[in-house]
């Protein structure tokens, strides 16, 4: 449940649009806690108040809005 886990299921999603649409999909950070144990990553809803905007920008080509609705910035 660690911050670089995290960090490593965000880089994952950078190069996967499958991902990056269904964390677009999340309405909760619970959610995005669920897909990201699917695919191997386990950490909290409460680990992205530590990453950076730019970041949580980079997600998805430019952003998911991921930080905006997890109150993130």
């Amino acid at each position: 449940m660690s911050l670089e886990q995290l960090k490593a299921f965000l880089a994952k999603v950078k190069g996967d649009s499958n991902l990056q649409q269904k964390l677009k999909a999340a309405k909760s950070p619970e959610d995005v806690v669920g897909i990201a144990k699917e695919h191997g990553h386990e950490f909290t809803a409460d680990k992205f108040s530590q990453l950076s905007e730019e970041e949580l920008e980079g997600v998805a080509g430019g952003g998911t809005g991921m930080g905006a609705e997890f109150g993130c910035r």
